[in-house]
């Protein structure tokens, strides 16, 4: 028989909430979740800049919209009930000129067709929310907010223990193995056997895929954002979110400042490819996996078609004076002085053959495995959403 009834791969935000929300629907039920690091959440959840994700972005109807607005809901009672920091501090959305106003209505349109609480402002109201910011006109997002998901993570983590379930560390995947009505992981530190798997696995939720005998039908390219943060005399800068309009055809959102919830504020991020799926420096360089996005053809699709706007970032990427400027979009008082180098987080970002990136979070079910191919932001204020979606999946399968 089998020893668990689940084992999740992956201690990241994703998989921590799916244990949690299983042994919230089954606390009879044994799960096990499985962290290849000394520690859980070391990897997108841990090196994100903490924003709690209004929803305003994103297609109406697709999960990333319902599960953002959902999820997001479902993290701030989460914080509420376990007394986790957070704050409701609102963001705007900048249109720097003229020619980006018609992209800022249709953003606009979005936020309203996703029922986000949101406004918008022109100049002078901009100028009262964030006296430092320069545009034309501005969405103000009332409801955004900042959270650590770091926290987050090990509240999750605490609760998952409390109830009976593991959360072991030092466990990396390495192979599986079918018996009978169950599924065997094996790990290096030892087998761990369940009649259902979900691969929550990040940047290697595609490998992982692979292993459990389901190749998926995309790649997970790594994308490495960079960023610098405010050193404390520029603070006053920034009261809250400054975020630009994002470019439609592209899935990230420009540079723009964050304060966080420890009260440091983050520029950035700067977008480009990684030479290693953990490539958190310009330095980590893994040859065999650079190897393989360079030679995939969705990756050369997508450097064929945005060519331009990666040239731009790769630039932004080897001098300050071009990030500088782009930041000085939004804010023309930023200067070279007031930043400091800060960590890096890297992007999994799925991609198809064609050289789709694909949008919207991607779950995919094969026999007795739910893979998790897709989940970039707005993940982690979805989390909880999502592991309450995958156990869903679960339940019909048990």
């Amino acid at each position: 028989m089998p020893t668990n009834d689940l084992v999740i791969i992956g201690g990241g935000i994703v998989g921590l909430a799916t244990a949690y929300r299983f042994t919230e629907r089954f606390p009879q039920r044994r799960v096990v979740v499985l962290e290849k690091e000394p520690d859980i959440a070391q990897h997108q959840t841990g090196r994100n800049s903490g924003v709690l994700h209004s929803g305003i972005y994103y297609k109406p109807g697709s999960l990333k919209a319902i599960n953002c607005r959902e999820g997001k809901r479902a993290m701030e009672a989460f914080c509420d009930a376990e007394q986790i920091p957070f704050e409701i501090c609102g963001k705007v959305i900048v249109a720097v000129n003229e020619k980006e106003l018609p992209a800022l209505d249709r953003l606009y349109e979005r936020g309203q067709a996703n029922g986000v609480l949101c406004e918008m402002i022109d100049a002078g109201r901009l100028q009262e929310l964030e006296p430092h910011a320069r545009g034309v006109r501005a969405i103000h997002v009332k409801e955004a907010g900042i959270v650590s998901y770091r926290q987050v993570s090990a509240k999750l983590a605490e609760r998952v223990r409390q109830r009976e379930g593991q959360v072991v560390n030092g466990a990396k995947a390495i192979g599986f193995e079918r018996r009978g009505d169950a599924v065997t992981v094996l790990t290096t530190r030892g087998e761990y056997t369940a009649t259902q798997i979900v691969n929550c696995a990040g940047l290697y939720s595609d490998r992982i895929a692979a292993l459990s005998g389901k190749p998926p039908g995309v790649r997970i390219v790594p994308f490495r954002g960079e960023y610098y943060e405010l050193r404390p005399e520029a603070h006053h800068l920034v009261r809250n979110l400054i975020y630009p309009v994002p470019d439609a055809e592209f899935p990230f959102l420009g540079v723009h400042f964050t304060r966080m919830i420890d009260g440091r504020v983050e520029c950035g991020p700067n977008a480009v490819l990684a030479f290693a799926r953990e490539g958190y420096t310009k330095r980590t360089i893994n040859l065999a996996e650079l190897a393989q996005s360079l030679s995939y053809p969705g990756f050369v699709r997508i450097a064929l078609k945005h060519w331009r706007m990666g040239m731009g970032e790769i630039w932004r990427s080897v001098s300050k004076t071009a990030f500088v400027r782009a930041l000085q979009r939004l804010l023309p008082d930023i200067r070279p002085e007031h930043l400091a180098p800060a960590p890096a987080g890297v992007r999994a970002q799925a991609v198809l053959r064609n050289g789709t990136l694909v949008d919207d979070f991607l779950i995919e079910e094969s026999d007795r495995v739910v893979n998790v191919l897709n989940a970039p932001s707005p993940a982690a204020t979805s989390a909880l959403n999502i592991g309450g979606l995958i156990v869903e999946k679960l339940a019909r399968r048990m």
